[in-house]
């Protein structure tokens, strides 16, 4: 009802009882009163008509508002969800690493004796080294080595991500600017991977699906020696990452590798390896497989003819412990591993890589390093490899070394350190004429002094690039001598009683 109609009708009904009460009692009124008295009732209607107009009027107004209010509301909300949106992809699109990359390795070096003349150097240049025994590297490598890799990753919109990985390398030993006609140039990786695939659920949620030539991804070393603890590469297919709850993981692959000489095409017998790698928590446990048909027919690495006991087939084992700190005692980080090969397996550092091992060849090698710092300005990287090998290429050989390796490194200042190495070496080797090779047993002893140049983080034992002044003294027991007529100890100018060398380095990866 509108407010006209209801004044309308209170005024009707004032008047009816005004007149009504005025007759009834016979009220002797004067018109005049009545009627000023009917115009102040008027006007009091009029203003109350005016005030229930004006309240309406607020209260449309105010509904108005209100719509309006809710409306900027709904948009504020809508432009809130849309820049949170927005925001999330942008963080999720810094996050992912698309693109080109581009990572490399590289080390090259001058060394010489303390004559100004050319001597011996190398990880591996002992006796043992032949099975895996290598030394303190510092101070001891003037070869230049160079590793160049080339990466595409990229993200799709589906959440898929996929990685393109090409690797070159090559190695020299020349000083020589011009190095074409002996570079060893070649191409080492070449593999795709595709992860996070959507339609992948429940174990394989989030692994990673690859194939080609490559390093697998979970081998790992101990630097300061330039060793790997374990090291399985090849060409094939695998899948990382099998997830069967938040702490237990499975990488599952399939490695081919041929024997011998890379450049014997001849030479066509292939060692398949199949290999399963189970990581809970900290501990890894890894379990292999392999075979190479008609292995006994064909020749080892120095061109010699494999007996017809040669391994067919291995298996190999590796147990290890991967710790964010100090062998849990203090700050730093530590790995340790335990590793067992048969047959083709008993090679257990390079799974399935020598194919002159026999059908009944064990190996055993224990392995553990770590890095803490000592104080605000010394650091500390102490490192054990050790092996022992029987019934390796002949029946009854034996092959057993031990390495200690200790690195140091002191703090001057945020660009320059002192480090020092220790390495200590003791082997017992018995070939039992294979190969033209000697028994024999002694120790060998290197201790280097190398001031260092970086950039920064002097503490760090990963961090790169270096630039190395350094000094070597090394000696061993006469006896090694007369392991071999090729190798390094015994040779000419190169005998036991003391060495040293000089020289510098760098050393950089990224």
């Amino acid at each position: 009802m509108g407010c006209n109609q209801y004044v309308q009708k209170s005024t009707l009904a004032v008047l009816i009882a005004l007149l009504t009460g005025a007759a009834s009692a016979h009220a002797q009124t004067d018109l005049s009163s009545i009627e000023a008295r009917l115009i102040a009732l008027e006007k009091r209607l009029q203003d109350a008509e005016n005030r229930a107009q004006t309240a309406e009027t607020r209260a449309e107004s105010a509904e108005k508002k209100v719509q309006q209010l809710t409306t900027q509301q709904q948009k504020t909300q809508d432009s809130t969800q849309e820049v949170a949106q927005r925001t999330a992809k942008l963080e999720k699109k810094a996050d992912e690493k698309s693109g080109f990359e581009f990572h490399g390795y590289a080390r090259s070096g001058v060394i010489m004796n303390d004559s100004g003349a050319s001597t011996k150097s190398g990880a591996y240049m002992t006796p043992a080294g032949e099975t895996g025994g290598a030394i303190g590297r510092l101070g001891n490598q003037a070869d230049t080595y160079v590793e160049m890799n080339l990466e595409h990753k990229q993200t799709l919109d589906n959440g898929a991500t996929t990685r393109f990985k090409v690797m070159v390398a090559d190695g020299q030993t020349t000083y020589n600017d011009w190095t074409a006609s002996t570079s060893d140039l070649n191409v080492r990786q070449a593999f795709v991977e595709l992860g996070n695939l959507p339609t992948f659920d429940g174990p394989f949620k989030g692994s990673t699906l690859w194939a080609g030539k490559r390093f697998d991804r979970d081998n790992f070393d101990i630097h300061w020696i330039d060793s790997d603890v374990v090291f399985l590469a090849g060409t094939g297919g695998g899948i990382y990452d099998v997830r069967w709850n938040d702490s237990v993981r499975s990488n599952f692959s399939l490695y081919g590798r041929n024997f011998g000489d890379i450049a014997d095409t001849s030479n066509s017998v292939q060692n398949y390896i199949v290999s399963m790698n189970n990581f809970i928590g900290p501990v890894q446990m890894m379990v292999s497989g392999m075979r190479a048909k008609d292995n006994d027919e064909r020749q080892d690495t120095n061109g010699n003819p494999v007996k017809g006991d040669a391994a067919n087939t291995g298996v190999h084992a590796l147990l290890g412990l991967h710790n964010d700190s100090f062998y849990g005692l203090r700050e730093g980080a530590s790995k340790t591993a335990l590793l067992y090969g048969h047959g083709l397996g008993a090679e257990v550092k390079g799974v399935g890589s020598d194919g002159a091992l026999r059908s009944g060849a064990n190996t055993w090698r224990f392995a553990s390093y770590g890095t803490t710092p000592l104080s605000k300005n010394w650091f500390i990287a102490p490192a054990i490899l050790a092996q022992t090998s029987k019934d390796r290429y002949v029946d009854g050989d034996s092959y057993q070394w031990a390495t200690l390796n200790m690195r140091l490194i002191q703090e001057i200042n945020q660009n320059f350190a002192l480090a020092y190495e220790g390495s200590y070496q003791y082997m017992d080797l018995k070939p039992e004429g294979y190969n033209d090779r000697h028994a024999v047993n002694g120790s060998f002893y290197k201790l280097t002094f190398a001031p260092t140049f970086k950039v920064g983080d002097i503490g760090d034992f990963f961090s790169r690039p270096e630039i190395r002044l350094y000094t070597s003294w090394m000696d061993w027991s006469k006896k090694l001598n007369n392991y071999a007529s090729d190798d390094a100890l015994g040779s000419s100018g190169f005998k036991s009683g003391g060495e040293w060398s000089f020289g510098m380095q760098m050393e950089t990866w990224f």
